[in-house]
């Protein structure tokens, strides 16, 4: 079983791993984010272990609850995974990483509509990014930025935000998309199998 209780038949097989961490709002596991990782898997195609973990108090999502979770998450996955975060998800987990590495290596860091938190962006109430957070991430590991031109949310100056704090970050802007791209990763999963060899190595 994966971790949104459905059967994975990729996983044991020594399947190419994503850890997906879902937005933050009530409900979203299961009725807005479920469609992002059902495209995701869909353009990933067999042979990938998407990993869909329901954060804690998802209606609330706070920085000590859900970097806990993350970092446990990221304890349990293989060398050579790709890790991404849609929404405050992705602020999350891109903090996370930057305050304490991943013992293993990743193929890549993807982050999909995440609100910038910090100056220029929104105000954080349990962080703000520091001005060396490119620095901070692990290193050598391609980092891939991914919003929606018309995302309402957190606008696409977020991205540019990213952009400059993370100088290594390649930035992809999409025209006419919302918040949840329109339910659609199909570009996201064109990056992330960019990254992905068989034997989970970085290509």
């Amino acid at each position: 079983m994966d971790r949104s209780g459905e059967r994975d038949t990729t996983a044991g097989t020594g399947a190419r791993q994503v850890l997906f961490v879902q937005g933050g709002g009530a409900g979203t596991h299961d009725e807005w984010d479920n469609v992002l990782v059902d495209s995701l898997r869909t353009g990933l195609g067999p042979g990938h272990e998407v990993r869909y973990p329901r954060m804690p108090q998802e209606d609330d999502p706070s920085y000590p609850r859900w970097s806990a979770a993350i970092w446990r998450e990221l304890a349990d996955l293989d060398e050579g995974a790709v890790v991404a975060g849609h929404s405050v998800g992705g602020t999350i987990l891109v903090q996370a990483l930057a305050e304490r590495p991943p013992e293993r290596r990743l193929a890549a860091i993807v982050l999909i509509a995440a609100p910038f938190v910090g100056q220029g962006g929104w105000p954080g109430d349990d962080f703000e990014f520091s001005g060396d957070l490119g620095d901070r991430l692990p290193p050598g590991v391609p980092v891939h930025v991914f919003h929606g031109a018309q995302d309402a949310t957190a606008p696409p100056t977020h991205a540019e935000l990213y952009a400059d704090a993370i100088p290594r970050a390649q930035v992809h802007v999409l025209s006419g998309r919302d918040h949840q791209l329109n339910g659609d990763l199909s570009e996201v999963a064109h990056a992330i199998r960019g990254h992905l060899v068989p034997d989970g190595t970085r290509s």
